[in-house]
């Protein structure tokens, strides 16, 4: 793949796997569901699932890893995505992300940086493409914030339902793991062990998902979290340099000299100048 695919792969991805709910999900981390693994393998544990929350406002580094040992056993990839976190206290967010050893980036040593910006009270998220100092604009749909936290609470509830059957069949275990200080904050932990029955997905053992993750019921978010996968190996997942202040409020806007686009990255309506109408809020540092 292209670097310029490869890096609308990532945005697109970003944006489609919920950027406008950014760091906000339920105790024990949120949805369990078929998202988890690979939002986590991409470094956006806390990006998918939830809720705007407002007057909790933080900023903290964040950074994942991942340590997979190939079939031969032998061979073994290292993955790493760091970044920052940001949300004020009117529920607008940001995230920042470096990837390193993804994909391309991997044999070339390179890295890439995305930034993500949900921004409810205009009703807006957007993606920042630094390389091309680009920003792709894309719109709430009707109902704004509103409906967009009432579309992540019916999915919440699909999604425990759906857990629910899955701890009544046995294919799932959850054990609590109590509240500790995690990095400063005080969280409470969880630990989820999902079985894949042998022959299920053409394996020919049963295999075992073992997660454990601390979430912040103050901060309303994961700020700990370890995922064992044989299939993907080890990602884990930490907030550190926790501030509970309120972010400049510059963090939350397009910088000056950025070309503003509308829709997605690698999508309709991205082509060409500037979109009608669109025009970049002040410069953000």
């Amino acid at each position: 793949m292209k670097r310029n695919g490869w890096m609308h792969l990532l945005l697109g991805g970003a944006l489609v796997l919920g950027v406008g709910t950014a760091v906000a999900q339920g105790p024990g981390g949120g949805h369990r569901g078929p998202f988890g693994g690979p939002m986590e393998l991409m470094g956006f544990e806390g990006m998918h699932g939830g809720k705007v929350v407002t007057g909790a406002p933080f900023s903290a580094t964040s950074t994942s890893t991942t340590n997979q040992t190939l079939q031969d056993g032998k061979t073994t990839i290292n993955r790493t995505v760091q970044g920052a976190i940001y949300r004020d206290s009117q529920g607008r967010s940001r995230r920042e992300v470096t990837f390193t050893g993804v994909g391309p980036l991997a044999a070339t040593g390179g890295t890439h940086k995305m930034v993500a910006i949900s921004d409810p009270v205009a009703g807006a998220h957007y993606m920042l493409n630094p390389d091309k100092k680009v920003a792709y604009k894309m719109t709430l749909p009707a109902g704004g914030a509103a409906g967009n936290t009432a579309k992540s609470q019916a999915f919440a509830q699909k999604m425990q339902a759906r857990q629910q059957q899955e701890e009544a069949s046995g294919a799932l275990k959850v054990d609590s793991l109590g509240t500790q200080v995690i990095n400063g904050v005080s969280a409470e932990g969880t630990r989820t062990t999902r079985t894949i029955a042998a022959g299920q997905i053409g394996n020919s053992a049963p295999i075992q998902i073992v997660s454990e993750r601390w979430y912040s019921p103050d901060l309303q978010t994961v700020v700990q979290s370890t995922r064992t996968d044989p299939r993907f190996g080890t990602t884990t997942f930490s907030l550190t340099n926790i501030q509970t202040t309120e972010p400049a409020a510059t963090f939350f806007t397009v910088p000056a000299g950025y070309t503003m686009q509308a829709g997605g990255p690698g999508g309709h309506g991205h082509h060409g100048g500037a979109a009608a109408g669109v025009t970049p809020p002040p410069p953000a540092n």
